[in-house]
């Protein structure tokens, strides 16, 4: 009876810290562990005869951030101002952007260089 008590116990604990990971994980914004932090998630996704992209930007940390500044590249630049902590943003790159990569740089020395990712493709989806 002994031996059962002992697994039980163990698959409890397991079960536990599986949840603690996921609560954690998709806490990503609601809980932060710097003060000045930031997301930035630059997509595209080419159709058969155009390409969708967007940008998501999103503050991270645990105080504002000022002045914020999106380069997407070509000359195009856009003040985006202020986000508070958890506040998302989800953008659209002007036209004819050649949607290599998007620079978002903020006050205290943030600075965030990220490429564009291929939107992943499924069956039966428009573009696929």
């Amino acid at each position: 009876m002994s031996t059962y008590k002992i697994l039980v116990i163990c698959a409890v604990i397991a079960i536990a810290a599986i949840g603690i990971i996921t609560v954690l994980s998709l806490s990503k914004g609601v809980i932060s562990t710097q003060d000045y932090s930031i997301d930035v998630d630059p997509l595209k996704d080419p159709q058969n005869l155009f390409v969708t992209a967007r940008v998501m930007i999103q503050n991270t940390g645990g105080k504002p951030l000022t002045n914020i500044v999106v380069n997407f590249g070509n000359g195009e630049l856009l003040q985006l101002g202020t986000l508070t902590p958890g506040q998302k943003v989800i953008l659209s790159p002007p036209q004819d952007n050649s949607l290599e990569q998007v620079v978002v740089t903020a006050d205290n020395g943030i600075s965030v260089i990220k490429e564009y990712r291929l939107a992943p493709k499924m069956v039966g989806m428009m573009g696929s």
